[in-house]
C-alpha cells in the first residue's frame, strides 16, 4: 500500500512537529556530548549565515518560471501594483539602490524606475540536496551575503553545516560546488563554510597550522580537500555545533579521506574530481549499476502537477500522483537531512500544493508556476534518487569508521590547543579582503571593498 502521501501543508506541519518534539526531548534529557573532538567551527573558522531572501518568488525550481515572474514585475506600469508584486521589506523596496552582487552585471538603480531583461538565473543549492534557481539581483534579496558570491567559482566548495534537529537522522555536513542558500528544512539555521577564503581556490578556510600538524602526525601531506573530505565523512551532530573527530591513525585517515571524497563526488553530482576514491570519475554523473537504475514506469501528466508523493516499499516504487518510478531503494526514500526526508522536501517545492498555490497568493509572483511537470524535473529527480541511494549505501562504512576512530588514537582539542593551533585567530573568522576585481555600487558608483 502507498505510504506517506504528502502535500505542502501536511509537509510543513510535520516539520514543525518534529522540531517541537526534538526540543522537548533535549530540554528533558540533555544532548549527548562528543568527547574531545574539535568542532567544525574551530577547524573552518570563517562561516556565513544562510541567505535571507525576503521574498520567495526570487527562487524557483526552474529558470523559466523566474523569467516569467520578472516579466510580470517589470510589465506592471502602476507603481502600487509593482510594489505589491515586489513585496517590500525593511531591507528592500522597489526604490532600493544597492550594489551589484560580485560576479553579476545587473543594474544598480531602483527597480521602480527600471525594467530591462531578466537577470540570468543562476543555479544554487536550496537546503541539503535540492538544486534550484535564483535571480542574482541584489535589489531583490534582503541579505544575499556578497562575501559568498565574491569567493564562489570553479574551484570553490562549500560545506553547509546543518542545524541540529534532535533525534533526527542525517548528515551534519553537506557539501556543494554551487553557492548554497543555507536553508534548513526544519527551520534550524546552520552555517555556510567556504573551503577557500579567496577566489580561484586561494587561502584555505582552515585554522592556521592545522594541515601542518596533521601532516606531521599522519606522516603524509594533508591538502585542504583532504580535510574537507574527512569532515564530510566523519562530522557528527552535537549540541554546540558539528563535531569532527581527528584520527592519528594513518590507515584510518586514508580510509576516511577516500570515503569523504566519494561523498563529495556524490554531493556535487560528479563535478568534484576525486584523487583517492575509486569509481568517481570527474565530470561523470553518478549512476546506479545496471538493473538498479530508476526509470519512469508510468509518465507524469502533460498538464497539471501531481498532488501527492508516496512510496510502495514492496515494489520499490515512488508514486507522484499517477506517475510511477522504479526501482527506488528504500534508502533513497528514507534518506533524511536537516530534520526531514529529502524527497518529501524536494517534492513539496514542486507539487500541486507547493508554496505560492494558496488562494491568498493568487495574483502574487510566487503563484506563477509551470502549468505542467517539466521534463527537466524528471531528470533532476532521477539524478537525486541515484545520489541519495548511493549516499545511503555508504552509511554503514561511515558508522564503522566512526567506531574505529573513537576507539583509536585521536588528535583532540587539547592537543590542538597545546600546539597553538586552537583557538583560531580572530582574523581567520573574518572574510578576506578581495581587491582584484571591479564591483559596481548603488546607482553605478564604484564599490570600494
Amino acid at each position: 500500500m502507498p505510504a506517506n502521501g504528502t502535500g505542502s501543508r501536511r509537509y510543513h506541519a510535520g516539520v514543525n512537529r518534529t522540531v517541537r518534539e526534538g526540543l522537548r526531548v533535549t530540554a528533558k534529557q540533555g544532548a549527548p556530548g562528543v568527547g574531545g573532538a574539535p568542532r567544525l567551527s574551530e577547524l573552518m573558522p570563517w562561516s556565513v549565515p544562510p541567505l535571507r531572501l525576503g521574498r520567495s518568488w526570487v527562487r524557483a525550481p526552474d529558470a523559466a518560471t523566474l523569467r516569467a515572474r520578472w516579466k510580470a514585475l517589470v510589465d506592471a506600469e502602476d507603481a502600487a501594483v509593482r510594489a505589491r508584486l515586489f513585496r517590500p521589506s525593511r531591507a528592500r523596496t522597489p526604490d532600493s539602490a544597492v550594489g551589484q552582487l560580485p560576479g553579476q552585471t545587473t543594474p544598480t538603480g531602483p527597480l521602480s524606475r527600471a525594467g530591462g531583461p531578466c537577470p540570468e538565473p543562476v543555479p544554487v543549492l536550496h537546503g541539503p540536496f535540492d538544486r534550484q534557481w535564483l535571480l542574482p539581483d541584489h535589489r531583490l534579496i534582503d541579505a544575499a551575503r556578497p562575501e559568498l558570491w565574491r569567493v564562489a567559482g570553479e574551484r570553490q566548495l562549500f560545506a553547509v553545516e546543518l542545524g541540529l534537529v534532535p533525534q533526527s537522522p542525517g548528515p551534519a555536513v553537506v557539501c556543494s560546488d554551487l553557492l548554497p542558500d543555507g536553508h534548513s528544512p526544519a527551520g534550524r539555521p546552520g552555517r555556510i563554510r567556504p573551503l577557500y577564503r579567496r577566489p580561484g581556490g586561494a587561502e584555505p578556510n582552515l585554522t592556521p597550522g592545522l594541515p601542518e600538524l596533521l601532516a606531521r602526525r599522519l606522516d603524509r601531506p594533508v591538502a585542504p580537500t583532504d580535510l574537507l573530505a574527512w569532515i564530510t565523512a566523519t562530522a557528527r551532530h552535537s549540541p554546540d555545533g558539528a563535531a569532527v573527530p581527528l584520527t592519528a591513525d594513518p590507515a584510518l585517515w586514508d580510509r576516511g579521506v577516500a570515503l569523504g571524497e566519494r561523498l563529495l563526488w556524490l554531493h556535487t553530482r560528479g563535478r568534484y574530481a576525486s584523487r583517492h576514491a575509486r569509481g568517481c570519475p570527474a565530470g561523470e554523473r553518478p549512476r546506479m549499476p545496471g538493473g538498479r537504475r530508476p526509470y519512469v514506469r508510468a509518465p507524469l501528466p502533460a498538464r497539471g502537477l501531481p498532488d501527492s508523493l508516496a512510496y510502495e516499499a514492496e515494489e520499490e516504487t515512488l508514486l507522484l500522483g499517477g506517475a510511477r518510478i522504479a526501482p527506488v531503494p528504500r534508502g533513497a526514500w528514507e534518506f533524511a537531512a536537516g530534520g526531514v526526508r529529502v524527497l518529501e522536501a524536494w517534492f513539496a517545492q514542486r507539487g500541486a500544493t507547493a508554496p505560492g498555490t494558496e488562494a491568498a497568493d493568487a495574483g502574487a509572483l510566487a503563484a506563477l508556476r509551470p502549468a505542467g511537470w517539466p521534463q527537466e524535473w524528471t531528470s533532476e529527480l532521477l539524478e537525486l534518487l541515484t545520489v541519495l541511494a548511493l549516499v545511503a549505501e555508504l552509511r554503514p562504512d561511515a558508522d564503522r569508521l566512526a567506531g574505529e576512530v573513537a576507539a583509536g588514537p585521536q588528535v583532540g582539542g587539547a592537543e590542538l590547543r597545546a600546539a597553538g593551533v586552537l583557538p583560531a585567530p580572530d582574523a581567520a573568522r573574518r572574510p578576506a579582503s578581495v581587491l582584484d576585481h571591479h564591483e559596481e555600487g548603488p546607482n553605478g558608483q564604484f564599490a570600494l571593498l
